[in-house]
């Protein structure tokens, strides 16, 4: 790890999500996180749900103002990990680049692609220390991006709830904020990827970083803009599956968070 954010005892788990999300979080507390790496993108809400004390953080803020260049990822995990948490479930709104995989399929990527460019995805920056020391770089593993206990919970608990979640899978993360071309699509398709998104990245290796265990739930809300015909896929379209899916997800983040091991358990996540 590149410099330590000092734990304090508060909510082991962590989700990083949508504004749809709040409602699902009881007797609601917000904390105001300051980080060396700038201001969250909001305040994080820490309440009960299946028993557990859990922190919410939404990743654009709550009226959804920030663009995916523009969150403060390196502030975001930093935040959640000051507060003690060391699981992380990160829902998100996708695209699906095989035809199978039609809007309110769910699937738990276990591979990442990162095409963005210019976001800080690192807390090695050659920053001197408070010793004006440069600290050791340490070049974390990063192989298999996600948790294998919070993804086998995660597919667990989606089964166990009606869905038929796709178990792996590689999430392609795009700058953004605007779509594909009908030939970056395509071109996505033909590598064999399976979704694609705007946020997954730098967030999954600063978790990393910072020895946190992080799932992907890549919920697909449209056919990409090279999969099938017509105009190409929409915000509004997005916005609108997501919402008629955002109970089912509510429930499933319910029972995987009842179900997940308050810290790393079985896992290497934190091992580098």
């Amino acid at each position: 790890m590149a410099a330590e954010a000092t734990p304090v005892e508060g909510p082991r788990i962590g989700v990083i999500g949508g504004s749809g999300f709040y409602e699902f979080l009881d007797e609601v507390t917000e904390v105001a996180v300051d980080t060396p790496y700038g201001a969250p993108s909001d305040q994080v809400s820490i309440g009960g749900l299946a028993g557990r004390e859990v922190a919410f953080l939404p990743r654009h803020g709550r009226r959804h103002a920030l663009p995916p260049h523009r969150i403060n990822y390196r502030a975001n995990l930093w935040a959640l990990r000051a507060l003690g948490v060391r699981q992380i479930l990160a829902p998100g709104a996708v695209g699906g680049l095989q035809p199978e995989l039609g809007p309110g399929t769910l699937v738990i990527p276990d591979q990442l692609v990162d095409r963005t460019s210019g976001r800080e995805q690192t807390y090695h920056d050659g920053r001197p220390g408070t010793d004006g020391q440069l600290p050791q770089v340490v070049h974390a593993p990063f192989a298999d991006p996600y948790c294998p206990v919070g993804r086998a919970t995660v597919l667990d608990s989606a089964r166990r709830g009606g869905w038929s979640p796709v178990d792996g899978g590689t999430m392609v993360v795009i700058a953004g904020p605007r779509f594909s071309t009908r030939a970056e699509s395509r071109w996505y398709a033909r590598e064999g990827w399976t979704v694609v998104g705007m946020t997954g990245h730098p967030e999954a290796v600063l978790a990393r970083e910072l020895g946190l265990c992080y799932t992907a739930l890549s919920l697909v809300t449209d056919r990409d803009s090279g999969v099938e015909a017509g105009q190409g896929v929409t915000q509004q379209e997005v916005f609108a599956v997501f919402a008629r899916n955002v109970d089912r997800l509510r429930v499933l983040l319910a029972e995987a968070l009842g179900r997940l091991p308050a810290g790393q358990v079985g896992c290497a996540c934190a091992g580098h």
